[in-house]
């Protein structure tokens, strides 16, 4: 049987590969329980300093798989227990302490948007369409994406995406703030793997608590955001990663 979710480590890379390509890597819960099996052994492996995430066959994600939703015998509780599944391993990804970079390509839809907004840093190739889909069969938001789509492009443009069929194009999804480049689509794996490979080789506790300061300062106040800043540049720069990287800049200057 073919795993729905692949796991292998390059050098300092962990790269995690949605692997369902008939079914455009549309999740079914195997494919949650994998891939949250997958984000907490990238978590768990010390040598493991960046992820990259990436798609098999012609599309990146298709969302959830209808098919297996209208097939299940008691179709409300498998739609329940897939989302919540699926969230919980996108909730570990975007809190590991480490650059998630994503390249998508073909088509994200769904649930592929809640992947695309708990990556850290998503390439997409030219030809990539993205698609809010839920209400076009019915059905409403999970992943998180109620919460993350505002976040990345604003209400009233999360409300278009929701009310209106109509998909955005790679550039647009980049104008609008939801993925960070536009590729041509032969060299999106390469130019997300280089950035991935890149992020490997820097000071990645500086970025894991980049990072966590960013994705929590949404949720916390501008006291304890303040706070946290302070005591965790103050953690920092009493390290051995910063204290070797600022030597290096004064021997530069």
């Amino acid at each position: 049987m073919t795993e729905p979710v692949l796991y292998v480590v390059d050098g300092n890379v962990a790269r995690i590969t949605l692997n369902r390509p008939k079914a455009s890597n549309a999740a079914d819960l195997p494919t949650a329980y994998a891939f949250e099996a997958a984000v907490k052994r990238a978590g768990a492996d010390d040598e493991v300093r960046a992820i990259l995430l990436s798609g098999a066959g012609p599309r990146f994600c298709a969302g959830g798989d209808l098919a297996a939703m209208a097939t299940a015998e008691a179709p409300a509780g498998y739609v329940r227990e897939l989302a919540l599944a699926f969230d919980r391993g996108l909730r570990c990804l975007a809190a590991l302490p480490k650059p998630v970079v994503a390249a998508v390509h073909g088509a994200v839809a769904g649930a592929g948007l809640g992947v695309v907004l708990s990556a850290d840093l998503v390439v997409a190739a030219r030809s990539t369409r993205f698609a809010f889909a839920y209400t076009g069969v019915g059905l409403t938001p999970d992943c998180g994406v109620s919460v993350l789509l505002p976040r990345a492009i604003g209400q009233q443009r999360a409300l278009q995406m929701a009310l209106t069929p109509r998909p955005l194009s790679a550039e647009q999804a980049r104008d609008w703030g939801l993925i960070a480049e536009v590729v041509e689509d032969e060299v999106v794996l390469a130019r997300a793997t280089a950035i991935a490979e890149q992020l490997a080789e820097g000071p990645s506790t500086a970025y894991g608590e980049a990072k966590r300061l960013l994705r929590n300062g949404w949720e916390a106040s501008p006291e304890d955001t303040s706070r946290d800043e302070a005591d965790t540049i103050a953690r920092l720069v009493a390290g051995k990663e910063a204290a070797a990287l600022i030597a290096t800049f004064f021997a530069r200057s």
